[in-house]
């Protein structure tokens, strides 16, 4: 097991960890009825946090933040030593989870993308981990919601025996969600991303070789180009170059902002 605490890269602090250690920890906070914020970032949603000094903010206040992005995975390496063999990638850890808490009787919720996908989504989990208890499932409104909305949200998923809540809303609104909603939901919650789509089997996930070669990013560019060519095609070389930077240590990141509240849903 590795768990050898946060680094920073491009003044993202991610943690040093393999896949039994971060579900370790998420299980342990579930069992304790803790609020734990959980994010796993690839390249993507680091650069969303050097872009936005606030959202910086709200990643380095996360508990638990993933190298989901083999590039990431790579940087911390290279920049601090980590050594780590693998990433911990948010699919993946949603069934590491899911398991671990199928194991103990916890309890999941599933918050975020449409009812279509979490349909699906409800059929085919019992398949990939045959003992899940799901306590509820509520699609996205994919807006920003007023207080009232956002209490609503968060007291059906209180109230529904959960222990853990796994969250589907896109980089970065999902990581806002985390942010502000741990502590008040006293469980951990986890930014998964494309886990939900993956998972119900409406989308397919790259071969090993292609995850492993961090060629994920290709195969979804190629899939979709006029939504994520600036992700891709201005992102990843603009993350390459900060790095390099923060290795020779001509990199200095912003100044952290204070978060606002901002309540997506």
């Amino acid at each position: 097991m590795i768990d050898a605490g946060k680094v920073a890269v491009l003044g993202v602090d991610v943690d040093a960890v393999d896949y039994e250690a971060a579900t370790g920890r998420i299980i342990a906070a579930a069992r304790d009825g803790r609020g734990y914020g959980v994010s796993a970032l690839a390249v993507h949603g680091v650069m969303t946090g050097v872009d936005d000094a606030e959202h910086r903010s709200r990643l380095n206040a996360l508990d638990l933040v993933t190298p989901d992005g083999q590039p990431v995975r790579w940087a911390m390496n290279w920049l601090h030593g980590t050594a780590l063999a693998d990433r911990v990638y948010g699919p993946r850890l949603t069934l590491e989870v899911c398991r671990a808490a199928a194991a103990e009787g916890l309890a999941v919720y599933f918050y975020g993308s449409t009812q279509d996908t979490l349909d699906h989504l409800r059929r085919r989990l019992p398949e990939l981990v045959p003992d899940i208890v799901i306590a509820g499932m509520r699609p996205s409104r994919f807006t920003t919601s007023t207080p009232d909305e956002l209490d609503e949200i968060a007291a059906d998923i209180r109230t529904s025996g959960a222990a853990i809540c796994m969250v589907g809303l896109g980089c970065p609104r999902q990581e806002v969600f985390a942010y502000e909603n741990a502590s008040r939901l006293s469980m951990p919650v986890l930014a998964v991303g494309a886990a939900f789509d993956f998972h119900a089997g409406l989308q397919r996930e790259p071969s090993a070789w292609v995850q492993r070669a961090g060629l994920q990013w290709l195969q979804r560019l190629a899939g979709n180009p006029r939504r994520l060519w600036r992700r891709y095609l201005v992102l990843n070389p603009r993350f390459v170059a900060a790095v390099v930077r923060q290795k020779i240590g001509r990199y200095e990141p912003a100044p952290a902002a204070e978060p606002t509240h901002v309540g997506h849903s």
